[in-house]
């Protein structure tokens, strides 16, 4: 199944402070995951700091290198395709893992181990509001699973996770990431 493109809307401010329509079109920026074939970001925004700069204009911020995480006071927003898994993935996925996630700037990002419960096991420090859009995954974690469909929203609180597609469908899912801080306690237990 393919989705249809993308489709985003920016605003902005002319020089007297009216609203404008800046951009009004397709994504600047998408990018295929060669290790897990089929998988593609669709990168919308992203933001460096909280509060945001908001002046009249911006240059896109989806523009360079994809990134896994947000900024850690930022935020970052995109779509993920995600194809059902497959056997070869499944056994021999585990040794791409970490260039994969040094390809999207997050090595430290993958977790997988020998007997991890998926390849794509990984943390991030961030929130991240995961809502399904079409299809259906399961959210793998620690000690425990979840079946998403569409409508489904995921609040993941920098836990070490997964998403699995076992539908033999594609997926596609919405994705609005925070940045984050471990509290000390936390952070101590995750060494």
């Amino acid at each position: 199944m393919n989705f249809p493109d993308i489709y985003r809307v920016v605003t902005g401010h002319d020089e007297n402070g009216k609203a404008v329509i800046l951009e009004n079109g397709p994504l600047n920026t998408v990018m295929d995951l060669e290790a897990v074939p089929g998988t593609r970001f669709h990168e919308v925004w992203n933001t460096a700091e909280s509060p945001v700069h908001i002046a009249h204009t911006q240059t896109d911020p989806t523009l360079g290198p994809v990134i896994l995480p947000p900024m850690k006071t930022g935020t970052r927003i995109r779509f993920v395709d995600i194809p059902p898994d497959t056997e070869e993935f499944l056994t021999q996925g585990k040794g791409k893992m970490k260039a994969m996630f040094s390809k999207v700037g997050d090595e430290d990002a993958s977790t997988v181990k020998e007997d991890s419960p998926h390849p794509l096991m990984h943390r991030t420090e961030s929130v991240d509001y995961g809502i399904v859009i079409e299809g259906e995954l399961t959210l793998i974690v620690d000690k425990g699973e979840a079946v998403l469909k569409p409508g489904s929203v995921v609040v993941q609180r920098g836990t070490n996770h997964a998403w699995a597609n076992r539908s033999g469908k594609m997926c596609r899912i919405l994705f609005i990431l925070v940045g984050g801080q471990y509290d000390d306690e936390l952070a101590n237990a995750l060494r």
